[in-house]
């Protein structure tokens, strides 16, 4: 029998489940209260420049063509998907490390910064290959209900990568701090300290050497336009500038919700948005998680982020570059131990143009600049100033040449804007980290057990943060959705 289904937030999560329960033949609607649609995934242009607000990196991509295989599709039906070579440049304060393509060149790198890695680095990789396999294939398509679905053969036999940090097996192998931090990179996707992240979270390696970077041409919005496109294809309603201040309850069974100031009735209510604001939507005796249970996870960074054109064409820079020239682990303790505003930073910069000409206009440059931070910091003007003159400064000091002068615009986003954004617990840009005691049915759960047909999805809830992990996140709601129902 049709359901009525209401959708909170269209972000990938959502739009996911709102394809796989269209398809299940169910009346489908999303109510998203911004006037974009996408989430975080959003899209900025201004002047012919073209900026993915949020994620930019394009990983797994094995994951996209599953979601899309299951309506019968392919991302090629929507968008152009290139692989980039180099993936990625990595800047340290003495060295450039460039990460190439294939794990050859990969190989041929590690070795010119220490002799005898290579050898390393393969096995290294082959073992996360085996152990990306099992998250794939066994693991992250569980529902996160109970701790059985973590019992396998496989993951039996490798029980001890889940009780040691990814960070202790790398340096157990490579000594040089660079190969380190490459390493060790990939897995604050997950938004946690390598330190606190399972050893088995290596096949996030696996990801970044095994199955490279990828970019859709016109950016990474361009998967959220193809996810849009095949909702509305199934029957999808998707209504934006809805914003939804309520989800009612009657008999410890969901009603509707009230959207615009106006009564919504529905047999589902699903919410993508923050699991944290969702529950806010609620009347205090139908809340799962308390204040303090919230206070007490360990939530991923926030992003002081930087939307910037440049009237010419950047020299010495990749596509995806990390700027890794100030000690690393200081930046991460400012973000996890003692939550400051990091005094060297780290960074990201990103110039899609040089992929791909859509993204600028001709011979000009989009840069996209990312700082991890600590959720909840005080957000000012004066403190995101100065911390683009910081970057801006090492950005031009790394690579040789003058661009304060060709800066043509900016834009920031930062706390302040996760919160009135997104809605976003303190601010946080990733979701809740994936440490050991936040994994599987240790996060937030995807069904409501104090309501009747309230499900969630989304980075707060299982696989975890990431669009790959949102995908599923949608996948899963939806099926438990369906099998309530049947």
């Amino acid at each position: 029998m049709k359901k009525n289904i209401a959708i909170i937030g269209s972000g990938f999560s959502s739009l996911s489940a709102s394809c796989y329960l269209a398809k299940e033949g169910h009346n489908v609607s999303i109510y998203e209260k911004n006037d974009f649609i996408g989430g975080r995934a959003r899209q900025f242009k201004k002047d012919g420049f073209t900026f993915d607000m949020g994620p930019s990196w394009y990983w797994m991509p094995d994951i996209f063509e599953k979601f899309f295989s299951d309506f019968g599709k392919s991302p090629s039906n929507y968008y152009e998907l290139e692989k980039l070579s180099p993936a990625y440049k990595v800047f340290f304060s003495d060295d450039q490390v460039v990460i190439e393509d294939h794990l050859d060149k990969i190989c041929v790198e590690f070795e010119r910064i220490e002799k005898g890695s290579a050898i390393k680095l393969r096995k290294f990789i082959k073992k996360a290959q085996r152990n990306y396999d099992i998250a794939i294939n066994k693991m992250v398509y569980k529902p996160g209900i109970s701790p059985i679905e973590l019992v396998s053969s496989d993951t039996v036999l490798r029980v001890n990568e889940f009780f040691k940090s990814i960070s202790k097996s790398i340096r157990k192998l490579f000594k040089n701090p660079k190969l380190i931090a490459v390493l060790e990179f990939p897995v604050l996707f997950l938004g946690a300290k390598p330190q606190q992240t399972p050893s088995f979270y290596s096949f996030m390696n696996f990801a970044d050497f095994g199955l490279g970077t990828w970019h859709p041409k016109g950016g990474m919005h361009q998967v959220i336009s193809a996810m849009q496109k095949l909702a509305k294809e199934l029957g999808v309603v998707i209504n934006a500038n809805s914003s939804v201040s309520k989800i009612h309850v009657q008999n410890k069974k969901t009603t509707g919700i009230t959207c615009n100031d106006a009564f919504i009735s529905a047999d589902i209510v699903l919410s993508g948005a923050d699991y944290h604001h969702a529950e806010t939507l609620l009347d205090n005796q139908y809340k799962q998680y308390s204040e303090s249970y919230w206070s007490k996870k360990t939530f991923a960074p926030s992003s002081l982020l930087f939307y910037v054109g440049f009237n010419k064409k950047i020299e010495k820079v990749e596509h995806h570059n990390l700027f890794f020239d100030t000690n690393f682990e200081n930046h991460v303790n400012t973000i996890y131990d003692k939550p400051q505003w990091p005094k060297s930073p780290l960074f990201y910069a990103n110039f899609p143009s040089i992929s791909d000409e859509t993204m600028a206009p001709s011979g000009y440059e989009t840069g996209f600049f990312l700082i991890p931070i600590a959720p909840d910091l005080e957000d000012t003007s004066e403190l995101r100033e100065k911390y683009f003159n910081i970057l801006i400064n090492r950005l031009e000091e790394k690579t040789g040449q003058s661009l304060k002068n060709n800066i043509l615009f900016k834009e920031s986003f930062c706390v302040n804007d996760f919160k009135s954004e997104y809605n976003s617990y303190k601010g946080n840009a990733y979701g809740m980290a994936n440490t050991l005691s936040q994994t599987a049915f240790l996060r937030p759960k995807l069904k409501s057990s104090k309501v009747k047909n309230l499900f969630f999805t989304g980075q707060l809830t299982v696989p975890g943060p990431g669009v790959p992990p949102a995908l599923i996140s949608g996948k899963l709601a939806s099926e438990l959705i369906i099998n309530t129902l049947r």
